[in-house]
Parts: C-alpha cells; sequence; structure tokens
C-alpha cells in the first residue's frame, strides 16, 4: 500500500508539473479523491474521538505524508505563474469600451488559459494542505488531552496491602513464564538443531562480545597511548576520546551477545522482548558510568573541591546505581506490555523503584550540598556559580526537587504522573551533565589547536559553544519530558517553513543563505583592504592618508555590496518594507542625528581628506597626530601619547589647524633676548649664523634674524627659519637654544633676567633693623584690625613703575 501511496504522488508531481490541456490530469484526480476519502475518515474520527492515541497517531502519520506532498505543489511553476502575470500586465488592462486588437485579444487569451491551467493545482494543492494543517493540529489536541488525563488520574495506591500478594504473583507469573518458554525451547529438536547449525558463528559473536567487554578497557588504554604520540598529552583531548571507546567498545560487545543468542533462537516471545531491550539497557548504564568517571575527571582539572577517596566512589555508585533504576523502569514498563496486569499492580511494582530513585536524587543533592557548604567555609567565592553556569545550577536543583516530589504523587496514587516526573528528572540531569562534558572537549580541542594557553578558556568561543549546546539540548529535553517525535518534526517543519513580516518570508535557510553570503562577502573584502594596504598601495605614490582614504573606502563599498548580494542571493524581497522603513527613517534620523551627521562628516573626511592619517593638527585646542578616521569620528594622538576621540562633525564644522597639510615643510621662530648696550649687528650676525648651521634650517628660503624691539628688560630678537620636516620644531628650538648659549658665552654677550624695583610705603616700620614695640594696626572692610607680617613686603605682586 505504502508503495502504491509513493508512486501514486510521484505521478501526482508529475501531472502537475507541466502545462497540460486539461487542469488536473487523471492520475491527479485519482489521487486527489484518496485524498478527500482520508480526509473525510480523519474528520469523522476526530468528531467521534473513539479511536485509539496509537490508531490517531497511525492516521496523523498518512495526514502528514499528503500534507508534504500538497506543500511542495502549491509552491510549483511559481516562476513560470509570476512570468505569466508579468505578461498579461505588460499588455495592460482590456479595454471597457470599443474592440481591442484581435492580435493582443488572442495573446491575451492564451496567456490566461495557461495561467489558468497552472493555477488551478496551486489553488488545490493549498487547499487540501490547509485541510491536512488542521485535522493534524486536530489529531494533536486529542493526543495531547488524553495525555494529560492519563497523567492526571487518580489510581489504585500503591500502599494498598491488599494490592500486594496479587503484585507478587504477577511478577513470579511473568518470570516463570520466561523461563518456562526458554526451557522448552531447549527442549525442542528444532532449536536444537539450529543451534547445532549456528554454533560456528554462534561461538564466534559470543567470545567477540566477552572479549569486548572484558578487554575493551586495556585497550581503550593503548589506544590513548598511541593517540598521545601525535601531540596535545596533557590537554584532555585524548582522554574524552578515551573515554568514548570504553563506552563503544563494551557496547559493540553487548550487541554481539544479543545477536548470539537471537542467532540460537531458544527465547519465546517474553524472552525475545527483554532482548530486544538489553541493547538499549546496556547503553544507559555504560553512559552514566561514562558520566561519573568524567564529572569526578572534570572536578579534578578544575581544581574544584576534592572529594575524599570514600565520597568519591560513593557519588559514582549513586550515578551507577540510577542508571539501574532506569532500567527497571523499562522493565516494569514492558511486564506492563506483556502481562495483563491492573492498574494497581502496576503502581506496586513501579512504586520502589519510584521511591528508590528519589533517595538516591536526594543522597546526591546531600553530597552537593556539603561540597557547597566546605567552599563557603575556605571563603572561596570564585567557585560559586555565575551567568550562566548559575542557571544550570538553578534547573539541576528544580531537577532534584521533582524528583523528590515523585514518590510522594505515587503513594496518593498518581504513579503516571510521578513517573512523568522522576525518571525525565533523570535524565536531563544526565543530559546537562554531557552537555558540559561535552563543552569541556570543545574547549580543550580549542586549546590545543589554538595554542594560546588558559586564556582560551575564558574566550568568546567558549561561551558560544556552550550557547549552541544549550540550543542542541533543547529538542532532547523535549522528548525526554514526553514530546512526541511527530509533533518534533511539525515544529521543525514550521520552523524552516519561516514566518511572513510584510510579504517577505524569513526562515532560518534564507537567514542561513544571507549569512553565509554576507560572511563571504565581508571577508573578501577584508582580503581586498589587507592586499591593498600592504601590498598595493605601499608601491604607489599616494601619501599615507590617502592610502588610508582609499582601504576605509573600499571597506565601505565591500560591505554594502556584500550586504546587497546577501539580500538578493537569500531571495528577500524587501519592497514591501520600503513604506515601513520610510516611515521609521523619519524618527530615527531625529533620534540619530548626530550620529548620521557625523557619518557623513566622516565620508566627506575621506573624500576629500583636508586632513589624513598622520596629520599633525590642532582642532579646538587639541593637538597631535591623526591616527585613525573611521565614519563616526576621528582618533588623534596627542604628544603626551594619549588618544583623544573627536566627532567628524567638529572636524567639518569647525576651526582646524593642519600643520603638515600637503607637506611637512613649516617656519620655527625662537625668541631671543639681550641686555641692553649690546651690539645688536653682533647678535643678529651670531644669530643668523646659528640658524643657517642647523641641518634641518632649509637654505631656500633663507632663515632670517628679526630685531623686534626694545621690552621691559631686554633687546628682543628673532630667529625665523623654514624647517623641512616641522614635527622636528621643538629640537631644533633646543638645538639653537643650546647653540646661542654657547656662543653668547664665547663673546661674552649677557642673556639679561627680569629686575624689580621695590618700594616700601612705611620704611620707619624698619628702622633699627627690628619691629616696632606697638604693632601698627588697619583696618579691614569691616573695620577689624589686622596685623602686618612679613608676606606684606612679597614681591608677588610689586607696583612696577
Amino acid at each position: 500500500m505504502r508503495r502504491i501511496v509513493v508512486a501514486a504522488l510521484a505521478v501526482f508531481m508529475l501531472g502537475l508539473s507541466g502545462i497540460a490541456e486539461a487542469q488536473l490530469s487523471e492520475t491527479s484526480r485519482d489521487y486527489y479523491k484518496a485524498w478527500l476519502k482520508t480526509a473525510a475518515r480523519a474528520e469523522e474520527a476526530v468528531d467521534n474521538s473513539r479511536a485509539s492515541s496509537a490508531a490517531f497517531g497511525k492516521l496523523r502519520s498518512e495526514i502528514s505524508e499528503y500534507r508534504e506532498i500538497f506543500a511542495v505543489a502549491r509552491t510549483k511553476n511559481s516562476e513560470r505563474i509570476h512570468t505569466l502575470e508579468s505578461q498579461l500586465e505588460a499588455l495592460g488592462p482590456k479595454p471597457e469600451t470599443g474592440e481591442e486588437p484581435s492580435d493582443i485579444a488572442h495573446l491575451r487569451k492564451i496567456l490566461t488559459e495557461q495561467l489558468d491551467v497552472l493555477r488551478v493545482p496551486r489553488i488545490v494543492s493549498e487547499e487540501a494542505y490547509s485541510r491536512a494543517n488542521g485535522l493534524i493540529t486536530e489529531v494533536d489536541r486529542i493526543i495531547r488531552e488524553r495525555e494529560a488525563a492519563k497523567l492526571l488520574s487518580r489510581g489504585p495506591s500503591p500502599l494498598n496491602p491488599t494490592y500486594w500478594p496479587d503484585a507478587w504473583t504477577s511478577l513470579e507469573r511473568a518470570s516463570s513464564g520466561l523461563i518456562n518458554e526458554t526451557a522448552n525451547n531447549l527442549r525442542s529438536d528444532v532449536v536444537r538443531q539450529k543451534i547445532e547449525d549456528q554454533l560456528p558463528m554462534i561461538l564466534g559473536l559470543l567470545f567477540a562480545g566477552v572479549v569486548l567487554i572484558f578487554r575493551g578497557r586495556k585497550w581503550s588504554e593503548r589506544f590513548g597511548d598511541y593517540l598521545r604520540s601525535f601531540g596535545g598529552a596533557g590537554t584532555g583531548v585524548w582522554s574524552f576520546v578515551v573515554s568514548l571507546t570504553r563506552i563503544l567498545l563494551p557496547f559493540i560487545g553487548t550487541m554481539l551477545l544479543v545477536q548470539a543468542v537471537s542467532l540460537a533462537g531458544f527465547l519465546g516471545l517474553r524472552g525475545q522482548l527483554v532482548l530486544q531491550g538489553i541493547p538499549a539497557w546496556a547503553a544507559i548504564f555504560l553512559v552514566f558510568n561514562w558520566i561519573g568517571r568524567q564529572i569526578f575527571l572534570l572536578r579534578r582539572q578544575e581544581e574544584l573541591q576534592v572529594l575524599a577517596s570514600m565520597r568519591i566512589a560513593e557519588l559514582r555508585l549513586l550515578i551507577d546505581l540510577l542508571s539501574t533504576m532506569l532500567i527497571l523502569h523499562g522493565l516494569v514498563q514492558l511486564l506492563g506490555t506483556v502481562e495483563n496486569i491492573s492498574e494497581a499492580t502496576r503502581a506496586v511494582i513501579g512504586f520502589p523503584v519510584v521511591c528508590v530513585t528519589a533517595l538516591i536524587l536526594l543522597r546526591m543533592q546531600r553530597l552537593r550540598s556539603t561540597d557547597a557548604g566546605q567552599d563557603a567555609l575556605t571563603g572561596d567565592r570564585e567557585k560559586s556559580p555565575q551567568g550562566f553556569s548559575r542557571l544550570i545550577e538553578l534547573i539541576r536543583r528544580a531537577l532534584y526537587l521533582l524528583g523528590l516530589i515523585a514518590p510522594i504523587l505515587a503513594a496518593a496514587g498518581y504513579v503516571h504522573g510521578a513517573e512523568a516526573l522522576i525518571y525525565p528528572a533523570v535524565t536531563s540531569l544526565a543530559l546537562i551533565a554531557i552537555m558540559i562534558i561535552l563543552q569541556r572537549f570543545l574547549v580543550n580541542l580549542y586549546v590545543w589547536i589554538s595554542r594560546s594557553g588558559e586564556t582560551a578558556r575564558d574566550s568568546l568561543f567558549t561561551v558560544l559553544i556552550g550557547f549552541a549546546l544549550a540550543l542542541l539540548s533543547l529538542p532532547i529535553l523535549a522528548l525526554l519530558w514526553g514530546a512526541r517525535g511527530e509533533v518534533m518534526t511539525e515544529l521543525w517543519s514550521k520552523l524552516l517553513e519561516g514566518f511572513q513580516i510584510g510579504g517577505t518570508r524569513i526562515s532560518p535557510t534564507i537567514f542561513l543563505t544571507f549569512a553565509a553570503l554576507f560572511m563571504f562577502g565581508y571577508t573578501l573584502t577584508r582580503l581586498l583592504q589587507g592586499g591593498l594596504r600592504n601590498s598595493l598601495l605601499p608601491k604607489t605614490s599616494i601619501d599615507p592618508g590617502g592610502q588610508n582614504a582609499i582601504v576605509a573606502g573600499t571597506g565601505y563599498v565591500g560591505i554594502f555590496l556584500a550586504a546587497l548580494v546577501a539580500v538578493t542571493g537569500a531571495g528577500l524581497d524587501l519592497s514591501s518594507l520600503a513604506i515601513v522603513a520610510g516611515a521609521l527613517s523619519v524618527g530615527i534620523g531625529f533620534g540619530l542625528q548626530t550620529i548620521v551627521s557625523n557619518f557623513v562628516s566622516g565620508i566627506i573626511l575621506l573624500v576629500e581628506r583636508p586632513i589624513s592619517k598622520g596629520d599633525w593638527i590642532d582642532v579646538g585646542g587639541r593637538m597631535g597626530y591623526v591616527r585613525d578616521i573611521s565614519v563616526r569620528a576621528t582618533r588623534i594622538e596627542t604628544f603626551d601619547r594619549t588618544d583623544v576621540i573627536v566627532p567628524n562633525s567638529d572636524l567639518i564644522s569647525g576651526s582646524v589647524v593642519n600643520y603638515t597639510r600637503g607637506n611637512t615643510v613649516g617656519r620655527v621662530i625662537v625668541p631671543v633676548g639681550v641686555a641692553y648696550g649690546t651690539d645688536t649687528r653682533l647678535v643678529e650676525k651670531i644669530l643668523g649664523e646659528v640658524a643657517n648651521s642647523h641641518p634641518m634650517v632649509l637654505a631656500n628660503p633663507a632663515p632670517s634674524v628679526v630685531f623686534q624691539g626694545f621690552g621691559a628688560d631686554s633687546l628682543d630678537f628673532e630667529i625665523r627659519a623654514i624647517l623641512r620636516d616641522v614635527n622636528w620644531v621643538l629640537s631644533v628650538k633646543s638645538d639653537m637654544n643650546h647653540e646661542i648659549a654657547k656662543r653668547f658665552t664665547e663673546v661674552g654677550l649677557e642673556i639679561p633676567f627680569a629686575q624689580r624695583d621695590i618700594w616700601l610705603r612705611n620704611p620707619e616700620a624698619l628702622a633699627g633693623g627690628g619691629v616696632p614695640s606697638e604693632k601698627t594696626e588697619t583696618t579691614n572692610q569691616v573695620g577689624e584690625p589686622i596685623e602686618m607680617t612679613e608676606a606684606d613686603l612679597s614681591v608677588e605682586a610689586p607696583d612696577e613703575h
């Protein structure tokens, strides 16, 4: 039947893919009629709600297959339909009055017929898709309500002693039935002959399985020693790989043993069902054992509180016991499936497993609390969880709490609800531990590959890996807590389908395509910028400021083109968002006008280049070298090696002094003062010789010496010279001053210093070299007498004359 359905689906797709004379082919009509019958049957089942959950699940799967085909068919020939619509639009509207030219009318008719032929299958598929989607929603609602009612239903309490004998009898009957079936089969001649025929294969599988189970650990260690020869010893990477092989080899051995028993064929129905569950139970035990070992190693590597040897053994034993409880829970479920037992018997048999599991969780929580208390006593605050780790810790405690509530619910008769809490809590704790272990392994691998040491453990990579693992664990957690696989598939399909925003569909596929194309374009842009900056532009005669402008402009254009190509390649139609974007741009413009002004100013600076990278400028009293020009601001490095960020709008609208615009030639002025009575011509000659002898001073134009005038204390001269590099102005001043001092000393010229005459208002106070016996009193603004002190004789603010 399934092959017939698949073949019909293929024919249906072929019938919809081309332009046929009929709007639907015969095969497509038959397939659509089959769908209508299935839909009618599903609607009837939904209305009556009498079918079992298994029947509803099968019906849902059948409807889901129809829906997948309709989902593909409703988007078929989209490009052809768009082309025909564009052709009809090019013909213009049909005239309301008068006759249309025959050629145009004939072409319009042909295009309309072709468009109708393509539209009808799409319309039919769209209607069928919507109907199938609605039916699936109804079926999911019914199954979900039944599951909720089952979890919240109250049954017999397992604490009632009247149910205990029946439960014990059911266990004896199940175990004796398993033994009797196996014994009867072993006495069968057919089974014996089968064992004799398959004996070499059976013995080989048994031997290989036993060897892998008991020798797998040593082989794993040898394999780890071989891997460590490639490097990375001490990083923990190979230890993690070895730990995985310690799971894999015993699991393969278990599978071989199961296969050997299955080939022997001596098990009955009950034995076969138990045998089918052994691989899953073996995987649970091996994984939990691996978690216990890895958590201990993780704690030791991170130098956390190391437990005593007995407590370490207890912790690992508790983790192994949790896996045993999960296996026993699986056996209880299998017993309920195979044997016809009552709800009371089911509750009595499952209650001890729930209680023991809760006790194990309680003991593990107490061990964790003891560790936390010891950390608090030692004052180790850094070990307390923070941020995302704190969230994980809260979730872990909540799961422990749910596990402790389960026995109370089971004792009250809510056995299904208790099992739905405690066992998902255990598996969720295991999943969290696995995610932490995987994150640690990936971080160790990154540390080894990047060779960046322990600093890589606190890098952004660690956070991103943790976030990615958390996202990946969400679907698994949903399945652990009872979500059905088909529902998760439904959510995934809706996620892939995306959502609509103003006529534009956004989906993960479109987003990933956009991100991949943009990152590709962005990488190419950065590579091109690096090639221009390091290889091409340094070989040209363009100044550094121009090179920086070209590199920056290339970056802006490249990023814009990368975004444009990414939008186009991802199939995003942003035309429908133009009106909304235009309306938002008005409000955004007012709020971001300063940023926009700086951005435009940055573009102007890069295009006009009134200042360039490396220029010595003075803007608003801030003087320094231009180190970087970005789209928002310019970074200036002052002479004391501090960075000043200047908005670009200040450089465009304000007054800027550029000392090195175009070239580095500039003037230096060195003031010199000599005593009155000095030969001014001699001073002029000496200063001229000093200026001409300096290597940084240009000979053309020649330096000049100017006699500025008669100062208060000296005859003032100035050396005015043009330097080949104005950046050396301070060094040139210092050199000239040293040389001037040397030459003046040689010829005996005096460089005066300021002189002041002091006039005392009351000189009689100093008569006799002492202070008068009676204090001279004056009066301040409020008429109070004040004392004369030595500070009144200070020359800080003298009267000059």
